[in-house]
């Protein structure tokens, strides 16, 4: 069987892969390009947290993969198994070797359950439910509806993970689904988060706190969910103090959202492309590869210190495509990624906190004349109608636009608030 060969190879049909594809070949339409992806489903992912908050439906998050990637884009069905660099060749589960002038890694997160001892075993009843998976999101749904009152947990495990403020987001929505129905007296509500505080930015940290006072929910810190039995619904959680001493205490519960620990796939933590943190190693910049410089990466499954969002991914996009072509021209790397990302966070049923930012932590607003620290009627729009559309017709088809441009869209929706 001869070896399939293609100038860009990419792993990866998720939002990276398919925006990547697409750009590219709207750019330059001889290149020939190819994408690995085993899944015939797409979710848009960024959606979960309002379905299981009950203000979407899953079935709205889905499309099939066959109407993401343009025709002129060779679909290849299968899942990598281990990357050859020094011959520049992919091997595939399948047995099949492909080549590649040009590679792009991009295969996103893997949820790593089973670090929670109990966890599988109970996830999807016992009141156990986690926004995380499309197989389990409805049954957050399902839980929110059926409680009237008790304890209800909501957890965050150590970073890095998909978009830092999702664990709390669905928080939110919990405690206002609570609150409309006259009940949220009836509940003790508590956060535990493995990490030291409310969000990692503290110009947004500052700003969620207030949220948090406002529906009375407990916070927790440096308290990471390490094992759970769902029949007696008993939370397990590694607390750690000032000194940095460990100890086991345990929670009662009548409802737990778990957001499971997160890592780059296992074919990439054993591959050559991996740092020693298993994370694929770019330049966190150019993302580029930092030792094979026909290799880029985005997404989830990089090493760049940014928010794993798909905020994130539609900055990197034209990084990565960019810097190819300049490549295949025989010029220099051009264009600079600054680490953007934004989190949407959902702090009721009708609002949301805008929060976006750069490396560092700095705050980098697309509308600089809104507070992004207020919650607003505006982004809530935006979650549920604006950047879903974004994401379906704009992003995913490989067409590039700035969120400045539209500014003067979003000012008619101002006087909303």
């Amino acid at each position: 069987m001869s070896q399939q060969h293609f100038p860009v190879l990419i792993v990866g049909g998720g939002a990276a892969g398919v925006s990547v594809a697409n750009n590219m070949r709207r750019i330059n339409a001889s290149v020939g390009i190819a994408i690995i992806e085993p899944s015939e489903t797409h979710y848009y992912q960024p959606g979960f947290t309002i379905v299981g908050g009950g203000a979407y439906t899953l079935k709205e998050t889905i499309r099939k993969e066959a109407d993401l990637i343009h025709p002129s884009v060779t679909w290849v069905k299968d899942f990598v198994e281990t990357f050859n660099p020094d011959d520049n060749t992919v091997a595939l589960r399948s047995g099949e070797t492909i080549g590649y002038d040009y590679l792009v890694v991009c295969p996103g997160l893997q949820l790593d359950w089973d670090k929670i001892e109990g966890l599988r075993d109970t996830l999807g009843k016992n009141n156990v439910c986690s926004n995380y998976s499309p197989e389990t999101v409805e049954y957050t749904w399902q839980c929110l509806q059926a409680l009237e009152s008790g304890t209800a947990l909501f957890t965050q495990p150590p970073m890095p993970i998909k978009c830092a403020g999702a664990p709390q987001k669905i928080m939110y929505l919990a405690a206002d689904r609570f609150r409309k129905k006259g009940i949220l007296d009836k509940f003790n509500i508590e956060f535990c988060n493995a990490g030291p505080g409310m969000f990692g930015v503290p110009f947004f940290a500052k700003a969620l706190t207030k949220v948090v006072a406002d529906y009375g929910i407990k916070t927790n810190f440096n308290c990471n969910l390490v094992a759970i039995d769902g029949d007696s619904k008993t939370a397990t959680f590694e607390v750690t103090d000032a000194d940095g001493g460990k100890q086991r205490i345990s929670k009662n519960f009548d409802m737990i959202h778990v957001t499971p620990p997160q890592s780059a796939p296992d074919f990439i933590k054993k591959s050559p492309l991996a740092n020693a943190a298993g994370w694929v190693d770019l330049n966190e910049n150019s993302l580029q590869h930092n030792r094979y410089p026909n290799i880029f990466g985005l997404g989830d499954a990089g090493s760049t210190p940014n928010a794993k969002t798909a905020a994130a991914v539609r900055k990197q996009v034209p990084v990565v495509v960019d810097n190819i072509l300049n490549l295949m021209a025989s010029k220099a790397l051009s264009h600079t990624y600054d680490g953007y990302g934004s989190c949407p966070l959902t702090t009721s049923l009708n609002t949301v906190m805008l929060a976006e930012f750069a490396y560092g932590g700095k705050v980098t607003p697309s509308f600089p004349f809104i507070d992004p620290r207020k919650n607003r009627l505006l982004w809530w729009w935006g979650k549920t109608t604006g950047f879903p559309w974004l994401y379906w017709h704009i992003m995913l088809k490989g067409l590039r636009i700035d969120i400045p441009h539209l500014e003067s869209y979003a000012k008619s929706f101002i006087s909303k608030d």
